[in-house]
Protein backbone atom coordinates (compact mmCIF):
# COMPACT_ATOMS: atom_id res chain seq x y z
CA UNK A 1 0.00 0.00 0.00
CA UNK A 2 1.30 3.20 -0.60
CA UNK A 3 0.40 6.89 1.00
CA UNK A 4 0.54 9.94 -0.41
CA UNK A 5 1.11 13.28 0.77
CA UNK A 6 1.05 16.84 -0.04
CA UNK A 7 3.20 19.50 1.51
CA UNK A 8 2.95 23.33 0.80
CA UNK A 9 5.42 24.76 3.53
CA UNK A 10 8.07 23.12 4.93
CA UNK A 11 6.85 23.59 8.41
CA UNK A 12 3.82 22.22 8.34
CA UNK A 13 4.34 18.32 7.91
CA UNK A 14 2.61 15.39 8.83
CA UNK A 15 3.06 15.30 12.62
CA UNK A 16 0.94 12.18 14.11
CA UNK A 17 0.18 10.89 10.76
CA UNK A 18 3.57 9.72 9.48
CA UNK A 19 3.91 6.96 12.47
CA UNK A 20 0.25 5.95 12.11
CA UNK A 21 1.17 5.30 8.09
CA UNK A 22 4.27 3.08 9.11
CA UNK A 23 2.30 1.25 11.97
CA UNK A 24 -0.25 0.34 9.08
CA UNK A 25 2.34 -0.98 6.83
CA UNK A 26 2.20 2.16 4.03
CA UNK A 27 5.06 2.98 1.81
CA UNK A 28 4.77 6.81 2.27
CA UNK A 29 5.73 9.50 -0.73
CA UNK A 30 5.11 13.15 -1.16
CA UNK A 31 5.04 15.91 -3.31
CA UNK A 32 6.53 19.21 -1.62
CA UNK A 33 5.20 21.70 -3.62
CA UNK A 34 7.49 24.44 -2.16
CA UNK A 35 10.69 22.11 -4.11
CA UNK A 36 8.67 21.32 -6.72
CA UNK A 37 5.09 20.78 -8.26
CA UNK A 38 5.83 17.09 -9.27
CA UNK A 39 3.08 15.09 -9.13
CA UNK A 40 2.40 11.23 -8.71
CA UNK A 41 0.31 8.54 -10.77
CA UNK A 42 -2.72 8.57 -8.85
CA UNK A 43 -3.26 4.61 -10.41
CA UNK A 44 -0.31 4.23 -7.61
CA UNK A 45 -1.84 5.63 -4.66
CA UNK A 46 -3.81 4.25 -1.95
CA UNK A 47 -4.59 7.15 0.20
CA UNK A 48 -3.82 10.89 -0.52
CA UNK A 49 -2.88 13.53 2.85
CA UNK A 50 -3.68 16.71 2.22
CA UNK A 51 -1.58 19.16 4.26
CA UNK A 52 -2.24 22.96 5.23
CA UNK A 53 -0.02 26.24 4.55
CA UNK A 54 -0.35 29.82 4.59
CA UNK A 55 -1.53 30.66 1.33
CA UNK A 56 -5.34 30.79 0.13
CA UNK A 57 -6.67 28.14 -2.23
CA UNK A 58 -7.49 31.56 -4.37
CA UNK A 59 -3.65 32.52 -4.53
CA UNK A 60 -3.41 30.75 -8.06
CA UNK A 61 -1.40 33.84 -9.44
CA UNK A 62 0.95 33.27 -7.11
CA UNK A 63 1.21 30.01 -6.74
CA UNK A 64 0.36 28.18 -10.10
CA UNK A 65 0.61 24.79 -8.75
CA UNK A 66 -2.10 25.14 -7.07
CA UNK A 67 -4.57 24.97 -10.33
CA UNK A 68 -2.52 21.54 -10.83
CA UNK A 69 -2.77 20.39 -7.13
CA UNK A 70 -6.47 20.77 -7.31
CA UNK A 71 -7.12 19.27 -10.48
CA UNK A 72 -5.20 16.17 -9.19
CA UNK A 73 -7.36 16.34 -5.71
CA UNK A 74 -10.48 16.18 -7.56
CA UNK A 75 -9.38 13.50 -10.00
CA UNK A 76 -8.48 11.27 -7.01
CA UNK A 77 -11.58 11.97 -5.42
CA UNK A 78 -13.66 10.87 -8.54
CA UNK A 79 -11.53 7.79 -8.98
CA UNK A 80 -13.21 6.59 -5.44
CA UNK A 81 -9.72 6.76 -3.14
CA UNK A 82 -9.35 7.81 0.39
CA UNK A 83 -8.52 11.53 0.97
CA UNK A 84 -7.99 13.26 3.89
CA UNK A 85 -7.61 17.11 3.67
CA UNK A 86 -6.30 19.33 7.13
CA UNK A 87 -6.86 22.97 7.03
CA UNK A 88 -5.53 24.40 3.54
CA UNK A 89 -6.06 21.00 2.40
CA UNK A 90 -9.74 20.51 3.49
CA UNK A 91 -9.87 24.04 1.77
CA UNK A 92 -8.38 22.69 -1.14
CA UNK A 93 -11.00 19.43 -1.29
CA UNK A 94 -14.04 22.56 -1.06
CA UNK A 95 -12.27 24.36 -3.69
CA UNK A 96 -11.45 21.38 -6.20
CA UNK A 97 -14.96 20.14 -5.70
CA UNK A 98 -17.25 23.39 -6.84
CA UNK A 99 -17.10 24.99 -3.34
CA UNK A 100 -16.09 28.55 -2.11
CA UNK A 101 -13.22 29.31 0.05
CA UNK A 102 -13.95 32.86 1.61
CA UNK A 103 -12.57 34.93 4.98
CA UNK A 104 -13.62 33.45 8.01
CA UNK A 105 -15.58 35.86 10.23
CA UNK A 106 -13.42 35.24 12.78
CA UNK A 107 -9.45 34.03 13.06
CA UNK A 108 -9.46 30.94 14.90
CA UNK A 109 -5.73 30.08 16.41
CA UNK A 110 -5.15 28.18 19.10
CA UNK A 111 -6.92 25.54 20.92
CA UNK A 112 -10.28 26.04 21.05
CA UNK A 113 -13.37 23.28 20.95
CA UNK A 114 -14.83 21.88 18.40
CA UNK A 115 -18.78 20.39 18.60
CA UNK A 116 -19.83 17.34 16.92
CA UNK A 117 -22.84 17.76 14.00
CA UNK A 118 -25.16 14.80 13.89
CA UNK A 119 -24.87 13.64 10.41
CA UNK A 120 -27.83 12.36 8.38
CA UNK A 121 -25.35 9.32 6.96
CA UNK A 122 -25.67 6.87 9.96
CA UNK A 123 -22.31 5.46 8.09
CA UNK A 124 -20.44 8.66 8.33
CA UNK A 125 -18.10 9.12 10.55
CA UNK A 126 -18.86 10.92 14.19
CA UNK A 127 -16.55 13.08 15.90
CA UNK A 128 -17.04 12.98 20.41
CA UNK A 129 -20.04 15.67 21.10
CA UNK A 130 -17.07 17.94 21.86
CA UNK A 131 -13.53 18.25 22.14
CA UNK A 132 -10.78 20.38 21.92
CA UNK A 133 -8.46 20.83 18.93
CA UNK A 134 -5.88 22.84 17.53
CA UNK A 135 -6.90 26.01 15.05
CA UNK A 136 -5.07 28.04 12.65
CA UNK A 137 -6.79 29.36 10.19
CA UNK A 138 -8.53 32.44 8.80
CA UNK A 139 -10.49 31.18 5.57
CA UNK A 140 -13.30 29.22 5.89
CA UNK A 141 -14.84 26.86 3.16
CA UNK A 142 -18.37 25.99 1.77
CA UNK A 143 -20.05 22.92 1.49
CA UNK A 144 -19.23 20.54 -1.47
CA UNK A 145 -22.22 19.64 -2.90
CA UNK A 146 -23.48 16.26 -1.17
CA UNK A 147 -21.12 16.84 1.29
CA UNK A 148 -22.32 16.46 5.55
CA UNK A 149 -20.99 18.90 7.65
CA UNK A 150 -19.48 16.46 10.19
CA UNK A 151 -18.55 19.35 13.18
CA UNK A 152 -18.41 22.98 13.74
CA UNK A 153 -17.24 25.49 16.07
CA UNK A 154 -18.43 28.61 17.82
CA UNK A 155 -16.37 30.68 15.72
CA UNK A 156 -16.28 29.03 12.11
CA UNK A 157 -19.37 26.90 11.01
CA UNK A 158 -18.05 24.59 8.87
CA UNK A 159 -15.09 22.84 10.50
CA UNK A 160 -15.35 19.28 8.81
CA UNK A 161 -17.38 17.66 6.47
CA UNK A 162 -17.25 14.46 5.02
CA UNK A 163 -17.89 13.40 0.99
CA UNK A 164 -18.80 10.40 -0.13
CA UNK A 165 -17.40 7.30 2.32
CA UNK A 166 -13.56 8.19 1.66
CA UNK A 167 -12.51 11.64 1.86
CA UNK A 168 -13.18 13.68 4.90
CA UNK A 169 -12.00 17.81 4.97
CA UNK A 170 -10.97 19.33 8.38
CA UNK A 171 -10.72 22.65 9.15
CA UNK A 172 -8.18 21.81 12.56
CA UNK A 173 -5.08 20.26 12.86
CA UNK A 174 -5.42 16.88 14.59
CA UNK A 175 -1.74 16.20 13.70
CA UNK A 176 -0.44 18.56 15.72
CA UNK A 177 2.39 17.49 17.87
CA UNK A 178 4.59 20.13 20.11
CA UNK A 179 7.19 20.34 17.47
CA UNK A 180 4.55 21.00 15.24
CA UNK A 181 2.87 23.75 17.09
CA UNK A 182 6.35 25.62 18.11
CA UNK A 183 7.20 25.34 14.48
CA UNK A 184 4.04 27.75 13.89
CA UNK A 185 4.18 30.06 16.34
CA UNK A 186 7.70 30.56 15.18
CA UNK A 187 7.02 31.10 11.28
CA UNK A 188 3.69 32.52 12.00
CA UNK A 189 3.82 34.81 14.82
CA UNK A 190 2.94 37.58 12.99
CA UNK A 191 -0.92 36.06 12.64
CA UNK A 192 -0.87 35.87 16.97
CA UNK A 193 -3.05 39.11 18.00
CA UNK A 194 -5.04 37.69 20.50
CA UNK A 195 -8.72 38.13 20.22
CA UNK A 196 -11.63 35.97 21.13
CA UNK A 197 -10.36 33.23 19.16
CA UNK A 198 -6.76 33.63 19.20
CA UNK A 199 -4.47 32.53 22.05
CA UNK A 200 -1.42 34.15 22.84
CA UNK A 201 1.74 32.32 21.92
CA UNK A 202 2.31 31.35 25.30
CA UNK A 203 -1.39 29.79 25.89
CA UNK A 204 -0.80 27.89 22.74
CA UNK A 205 2.66 26.19 23.40
CA UNK A 206 1.46 25.55 27.41
CA UNK A 207 -0.95 22.96 26.46
CA UNK A 208 -0.68 19.80 28.41
CA UNK A 209 0.60 16.41 26.45
CA UNK A 210 -2.64 14.58 27.32
CA UNK A 211 -4.12 17.59 25.04
CA UNK A 212 -1.79 16.72 22.01
CA UNK A 213 -2.67 12.54 22.69
CA UNK A 214 -6.44 13.74 22.40
CA UNK A 215 -6.13 14.96 19.04
CA UNK A 216 -3.42 12.41 17.73
CA UNK A 217 -5.91 9.62 18.80
CA UNK A 218 -8.85 11.38 17.09
CA UNK A 219 -6.68 11.72 13.90
CA UNK A 220 -6.51 8.05 14.12
CA UNK A 221 -9.96 7.38 13.95
CA UNK A 222 -10.22 9.29 11.13
CA UNK A 223 -7.48 7.48 9.13
CA UNK A 224 -8.83 4.34 10.12
CA UNK A 225 -12.40 5.36 9.18
CA UNK A 226 -10.76 6.26 5.83
CA UNK A 227 -8.92 3.45 4.88
CA UNK A 228 -11.74 0.66 6.52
Amino acid sequence: MRAHYFQHVPFEGLGSVEPWLGSKGYDLTGTRFFEAADLPDRKEIDLLVIMGGPMSVNDEGRFPWLSLEKNFVREMIESGKPVLGICLGAQLIANAMGAQVTANPEKEIGWFPIHAVTPVDDDAFRFPPSETVFHWHGETFDLPARAIRLARSEGCGNQAFQLGKQVIGLQFHLETTPNLAQDLVFHCREEIVPSRYVQTAEEILSANPSRYQSVNDLMSGVLSYLVR
